[in-house]
């Protein structure tokens, strides 16, 4: 089995979450038998036990804070819509047989928009949305029927319930901007406690989110996230008083963060420059302590009662690992472990919006001109780390250079660079793609005549419209999951999706038809000259199936170069052999039409 295999086969893990009022019992994701689903494991004995078993995996849940049930989400192939679920921690008993319970009979199926589990006696809250519906939230006392406390046509979302059960956060978007949050704070009857809505002239432009509220029985404190600084710091917010306690902490890029058990002290996590570490700032005297991590990206952390962290940890040239600060190693996933890549270089290219951060990863020893292949993160309100990927891992083993651009569009450099896509939505972060494309083949790394542009998602929809807006640039483009056809995406995709697009491109399809037809890569299809390759979820709701067909059937029309692999599931597969053959098809299809390495 080569290398890049090996990586996608490798056994991997989520970081484990715990039960507050039961530490011992926790909850992880893994792909141990082939499909990523969810594992009880009672750190006690070390026992665990797989808790789904589904055709197309499961990776939605959450565990009640006494540690007695296992909530998880079912939606059908990987469509997201669905109900939520629950059972026993240990097991179903003896001789049950049959599907798990429905957690909360009665209300109907939707979209997930958050979930809160109270303690015994305490409420349920649980966040749905509909097409028709738009968005709501419902609260469940006990073995009663759902209540709904809030609707609106616009996104909105569970952020936290307190620890008595007295208070739920909600995040919403009432105002229209669907990429800057505002929060209120409701009591279980849905009456108003407090709101918070950052806004700036009259314009929201500053979002805000919920991090936690303090577990602490009776505190009423809201850890919350906003950018009045200009990108996304930690504050405290007392909601019984309405005090604010700004935080400013001394520390560059994004900066969010979690409670300690006890509330005394905050575990925050920094983002910087594509990677991150951890530091513990205690509130009691305002120092800010670093957590000794490995250079790389903490893709999530949590402080545990005695005081320990532990954190899911991974570099470019290193596989991920769940770390503590104890020492040890928490969770060893049994099963085939992941051979290492090579590390990433950061390049930084002066771009039409200022510097854009480039990553950079070649074949040991090799030397350019080398066939290069530009993957392109989704999103786009993401960013691409030094974390360990085996997408880009296969394409160095393969022979190719890999860059990875954070356009604008991206998390971590800050709110403008974030927020700069407005109205010229694809095309703004294809200049700033041209832009590094231009120092790869200048600096002598990238051949111009072997260029692959490559992504999912939102990193597949930039793919299409790259080859249709510079067609002279690429010699191959493979998309997956990809926005192909704007209109008809915005058509059939999930509400919250449209609330999206709407906030991005300034209204919707028949208010800003200009801007659509701009901004979509059918639009330019009959431009494209490099061979095509697509894949697609039959059952994708935020990428749905039939404008892919619409772009696809254009390509086929006018004798285009392309190909097309569907498959069963939704927005990806969770589906390790289904991952590998997609990957496998992909290489395959760039050796044939670069005639590259291995040809």
């Amino acid at each position: 089995m080569p290398d890049w295999e090996k990586r996608f086969r490798a056994a991997r893990v989520s970081l484990p979450g715990w039960a507050e009022d039961a530490p011992q019992r926790a909850l992880f994701v893994s792909n141990a038998t082939g499909t990523y689903e969810l594992y009880a494991w009672d750190r006690d004995s070390g026992a665990q036990r797989k808790v789904t078993e589904r055709a197309n995996g499961t990776t939605d849940g959450a565990l009640s804070p006494d540690g007695a049930w296992i909530w998880w989400f079912d939606d059908t192939d990987g469509d997201e819509f669905g109900i939520w679920r629950r059972q026993p921690f240990a097991g179903q008993p003896a001789g049950r047989t049959g599907p798990d319970e429905p957690a909360v009979p009665g209300l109907a199926p939707g979209y997930p928009a958050g979930l809160a589990i109270g303690r015994a006696g305490g409420p349920v809250v649980v966040g749905r949305s509909t097409d028709e519906e738009g968005s709501t939230i419902h609260v469940v006392h006990g073995d009663g029927a759902p209540v709904e406390v809030y609707r609106h046509r616009q996104s909105a979302g569970v952020g936290d319930l307190s620890h008595d059960g007295a208070l739920i956060a909600v995040e919403h978007t009432e105002h229209g901007d669907a990429m800057h949050s505002a929060l209120r704070v409701v009591r279980p009857d849905g009456t108003t406690v407090a709101e918070l809505d950052d806004t700036a002239g009259g314009t929201v432009e500053l979002g805000l989110e919920v991090l936690g509220f303090a577990p602490v029985a009776g505190d009423a404190r809201l850890l919350v996230g906003h950018q009045r600084r200009g990108r996304w710091e930690p504050m405290v917010w007392d909601v019984a008083s309405g005090e604010e306690r700004d935080l400013a902490l001394d520390l560059p890029g994004d900066v969010s963060a979690e409670w300690y058990p006890d509330g005394s002290a905050l575990l925050v996590v920094h983002d910087f420059e594509a990677r991150s570490d951890l530091w513990r700032y205690d509130l009691g005297t305002g120092a800010l302590e670093r957590i000794d991590t490995p250079r790389g990206t903490v893709s999530g952390a949590t402080a545990r009662p005695d005081g320990s962290v532990e954190y899911l940890w991974s570099s470019a040239a290193e596989p991920p690992v769940v770390r503590s600060t104890s020492g040890a190693v928490v969770l060893d996933p049994p099963g085939l472990r992941a051979p290492a890549s090579v590390p990433v270089e950061d390049v930084w290219v002066e771009g039409p919006g200022g510097r854009i951060h480039a990553l950079v990863q070649r074949p040991a020893g090799a030397s350019g001109p080398l066939p290069t292949v530009f993957d392109v993160h989704g999103g786009p309100t993401w960013h691409d780390s030094d974390s360990f990927a085996a997408g880009p891992a296969a394409w160095v083993d393969h022979g190719y250079a890999v860059v990875r651009i954070n356009y604008r569009g991206s998390t971590g450099y800050g709110r403008e660079w974030t927020d700069a896509l407005k109205h010229r939505v694809g095309l703004i972060e294809l200049e700033d793609i041209a832009a590094v494309r231009e120092w790869a083949v200048s600096s002598g790394l990238a051949d111009p005549g072997r260029l692959v542009l490559t992504g999912g998602s939102w990193g597949g929809y930039l793919t299409l419209l790259g080859l249709g807006t510079q067609p002279a640039a690429w010699a191959v483009g493979i998309a997956a999951v990809p926005v192909a056809d704007y209109v008809t995406a915005y058509q059939d995709e999930m509400e919250a999706l449209k609330a999206m697009d709407r906030t991005l491109l300034g209204g919707s399809p028949e208010e800003v038809p200009e801007r659509f037809a701009a901004s979509s890569p059918l639009t330019y299809v009959d431009a494209v000259k490099a061979p095509v390759y697509v894949s697609a979820g039959v059952n994708d709701p935020r990428c749905p199936i039939r404008q892919i067909d619409n772009y696809v059937d254009r390509l086929r029309a006018r004798d285009a170069v392309h190909e097309v692999y569907r498959y069963d599931a939704g927005h990806g597969s969770l589906v390790v052999d289904e991952r590998v053959k997609q990957v496998r098809l992909e290489l395959e299809f760039a050796r044939r039409h670069l005639d590259g390495p291995g040809a």
